[in-house]
This record gives C-alpha cells, sequence and structure tokens, in this order.
C-alpha cells in the first residue's frame, strides 16, 4: 500500500498550467523530495495532496483509498506560510494546537514540554510568539505540525530561513521520526538538502515530472565526466593530456574534468605511467549537477 498516490494530476490557474500529468507514488516509511525551482510546482501539488485545492484531472488517495479530508488525524501538515497566534505563549500556542489535533487532555502538559525540548524552545515556553525569531517561530511551526504523532508528514520548504544549526536538529528529529516508520514528504529548491535525507526524489519543473527515484537510480543514469586523484609526483603534465579538459585543486586531491567522449581508465593508464596514483575515484554527480544538466543553469536554485 502507497501512503501516498498520485494518477495523472493535473492542475491549470486560467492559462497557467501548474502541474502536468504527475504521476507519484511514496511508499510508507520513507522521505520522499519534491524538488524544483521556485514556480516548479511543487506547493500547488502539496495543496492538492492536502485537498485545500482540486486537481482538474487525475486521482490523490492515501494510505491506499482515503483522503487528506477523511485521514486527517494522520497527517502532520507543515506549509509554507507559517501562521500561529502571535499573542498567545509559546506553551499555549503548542498546548492549543495538540488538543484540536486529538491529544488527549491527560498527555498535553507532558507532550509540550517534550516537545519543546526536542526543539531547544523550553526556556521560551512562557515568552509570546511574537517575541521569537524567525528560526524560533519556524521550529515551533515544526512542532504544531508533529505534536499529534501523524503517519504521515508534510513539510513545504521546511528549512528556510533556519540556520545550520537549526536545520539539523530539524533533519535529526525527521530521520528518527523515519527511523519509527513514518512517511514524510517535502518540497524544497535546495539539492544537497534533499541529497542527504531522501530516499526517493521526484524532480518537477514547469509542473512535469523531469525525473523520478531513488538517487541512485538517477545518478546511474548520467555519465560523470570528471575523476577525483590523489597524486604523488610532477603533476604539470596533466593539461597536455587529450582527455584532460580542466585540472582544480580541491583540499588535497585534484579534480580533473574530462572531455565528454574520454574514457576514465584512459587517464588512469596516463596518470600510472608518470606520477604515483595514490587514490583514484570517479565523481559522482550532485544533484544540483543533474538539475542543470536537465532543465537548465536559470533554473538551477541550490545555494
Amino acid at each position: 500500500m502507497n501512503t501516498v498516490l498520485l494518477e495523472n494530476v493535473s492542475k491549470s490557474f486560467g492559462r497557467i498550467q501548474a502541474v502536468q500529468e504527475l504521476n507519484v507514488n511514496v511508499p510508507p516509511g520513507c522521505i520522499y523530495g519534491f524538488l524544483g525551482p521556485n514556480g516548479a510546482g511543487k506547493t500547488t501539488t502539496i495543496r492538492m495532496i492536502m485537498n485545500i485545492i482540486r486537481p482538474d484531472t487525475g486521482k490523490i488517495s492515501l494510505f491506499g483509498n482515503g483522503t487528506a479530508k477523511n485521514t486527517k488525524s494522520r497527517i502532520g501538515y507543515m506549509p509554507e506560510e507559517r501562521g500561529l497566534y502571535r499573542k498567545m505563549t509559546v506553551a499555549k500556542v503548542l498546548a492549543y494546537f495538540a488538543a484540536i489535533k486529538g491529544v488527549p487532555e491527560n498527555q498535553l502538559t507532558l507532550r509540550v514540554k517534550e516537545w519543546l525540548k526536542r526543539i531547544e524552545l523550553d526556556n521560551w515556553a512562557n515568552k509570546k510568539v511574537e517575541e521569537l525569531s524567525r528560526g524560533m517561530h519556524q521550529k515551533l511551526q515544526f512542532a504544531v505540525t508533529v505534536v499529534n504523532d501523524p503517519d504521515l508528514l508534510i513539510l513545504d520548504e521546511p528549512f528556510s530561513g533556519l540556520d545550520p544549526v537549526n536545520q539539523d536538529l530539524l533533519k535529526d528529529i525527521i530521520m528518527q521520526m523515519k527511523n519509527q516508520g513514518k512517511t514524510v514528504v517535502f518540497s524544497t529548491h535546495v539539492m544537497h538538502e534533499a541529497e542527504k535525507l531522501c530516499d526517493f526524489i521526484v524532480l518537477i519543473n514547469k509542473g512535469k515530472l523531469v525525473v523520478n527515484g531513488t538517487l541512485e537510480q538517477i545518478r546511474s543514469q548520467w555519465k560523470s565526466h570528471a575523476v577525483y586523484a590523489k597524486l604523488e609526483g610532477d603533476t604539470g603534465f596533466l593539461d597536455s593530456l587529450p582527455m584532460v579538459k580542466a585540472v582544480n585543486s580541491k583540499e588535497n586531491r585534484l579534480e580533473i574534468e574530462l572531455d565528454e567522449n574520454a574514457d576514465p581508465q584512459q587517464l588512469l593508464k596516463a596518470l600510472v605511467e608518470k606520477v604515483n596514483v595514490q587514490n583514484f575515484e570517479i565523481k559522482a554527480l550532485s544533484l544540483h549537477e543533474i538539475f542543470v544538466k536537465l532543465v537548465g543553469t536559470n533554473n538551477a536554485q541550490d545555494s
């Protein structure tokens, strides 16, 4: 049974085709990334999954045959537009949302304390929401999303506005929840976030599915034209080799870019004849590099 299933889903707004015949299967217990540049159709897709807007054509089902409407108690949704009651205290706003999401009254106090500690806001429990920084506000929004222990998390750009330390904090919590059997769907336009977290990736551009699968499956479709090498000896000859396009130093090794039709083994043979090769590794393409190849530099919004 798929946790989320999209079958030939399309959505238009006037003349703008936001999503075109999108097919996605999200299995249970995984982290599934919806990737693409701003305006690619990620948020529209998430809103359709959540039944906030309806697709023009196609079918969306959750947990087998359900919808967001009849399975809402099992879903935690964090929208791109954050919204919490600014005049309430941090603890009270979390308790309020926990209550309306069905957390039993006798568990509220403990659940609120646990989550404020996990997101490192326990010292801010009695402060008003309006006193929080943007990053603190976002962590509280995340806690509101997961306080009822949902089976499915749907997170729209969950890391935007967070510093690296708090990004890592939320990523660790997301990984813990995945390890507990939860399913996580999140959207981002930052490729390296997905590269570290996701079991599956769907790449969307201009409303269309560009590529879908595991990172390994996606990478296997693209041949790398670069190698990393750690060499001992005079490497001045590298630029003169016919298969070498460019040579760059990266930390304590060299990144050697090859011509498109070059065989890395030809380079290795040439190196062995002239220097001591301590390490030789074909460079795996990053998601960012694959995305640039697929949709062009202008759409690559990675940072």
